[in-house]
């Protein structure tokens, strides 16, 4: 202890605890906080609260598991049927035989875009749509071509659409549908399209009275109608102003029309 400085008496010293807002802050947040120890109760409690929820976090995920091999993998919600709707010319046996799912298959794993490539591949599918009906169902919805032209093809005649797709071959022109005599038809090929263009084009009375679409060529295309009469097209450009120009042409008593000049018409006696 320190003497005083004259008297020789000495000063008593006592410490005191400051309070933490004497310490600055800068030191204030190295001190550690003293933890009370938790009662034998309170660390039952705390138990008690990890153990359930764990028990939970395990239930979900159990769940969770459950579920997932219910709908993946378990046949439980597999594929029962296949359903085919819109199918006229082809048999449903046809479609499902396509489609390739077996039975049992968990219906949430079917890939429906390849089972839509499979059926579309079928020449008469023009569109196709696949969806999942729960629990077991598989719904495979087609849409048919429509048949716009014949082509001859030996005592049968094969039918091509609005893309000059060929998809069936029938023993006889359905009604209709237009006979039409072509090389090689098909969707790429130019004189097919030139057809198509006409075919468009065409009125009620020039389609009701023909009976050959001939197109020898791009630019060679004519139309044999009833009574023996034949216009001459030339080429599908115009086809639209052709086509009235025939139609109106059609009421003369000429064998012979040329409409392959629109806008200028020449016919022949």
């Amino acid at each position: 202890m320190p003497e005083g400085p004259d008297d020789g008496s000495r000063r008593r010293w006592r410490l005191v605890r400051a309070g933490t807002d004497a310490v600055p802050p800068w030191v204030r947040q190295f001190m550690r906080r003293t933890r009370i120890p938790l009662s034998r109760a309170g660390r039952v409690r705390r138990n008690r609260r990890i153990v359930a929820r764990l028990g939970l976090a395990t239930g979900t995920l159990l769940v969770l598991g459950a579920l997932g091999w219910l709908i993946f993998v378990s046949p439980v919600l597999g594929v029962r049927e296949v359903y085919v709707q819109g199918a006229l010319i082809l048999e449903p046996d046809q479609v499902r035989a396509a489609a390739a799912v077996p039975d049992g298959t968990p219906l949430a794993r079917v890939d429906t875009d390849a089972v839509r490539a499979r059926v579309a591949a079928l020449a008469p599918a023009r569109e196709v749509t696949v969806s999942r009906s729960w629990p077991s169902t598989l719904v495979i919805e087609v849409v048919e071509r429509t048949p716009v032209g014949a082509v001859p093809n030996g005592k049968k005649y094969d039918l091509f659409d609005d893309h000059g797709v060929i998809y069936r071959t029938v023993s006889g022109v359905p009604s209709g549908v237009v006979r039409v005599q072509l090389a090689t038809p098909g969707p790429q090929d130019v004189s097919t399209q030139s057809a198509l263009a006409v075919l468009r084009s065409l009125t009620k009375r020039l389609r009701s009275e023909l009976v050959t679409l001939v197109v020898e060529g791009p630019a060679r295309i004519r139309l044999e109608m009833s009574g023996d009469r034949v216009v001459t097209w030339g080429d599908a450009e115009n086809s639209d102003d052709k086509a009235k120009a025939a139609d109106a042409l059609l009421a003369k008593p000429d064998k012979r029309i040329d409409v392959s000049g629109v806008p200028e018409v020449v016919t022949l006696g």
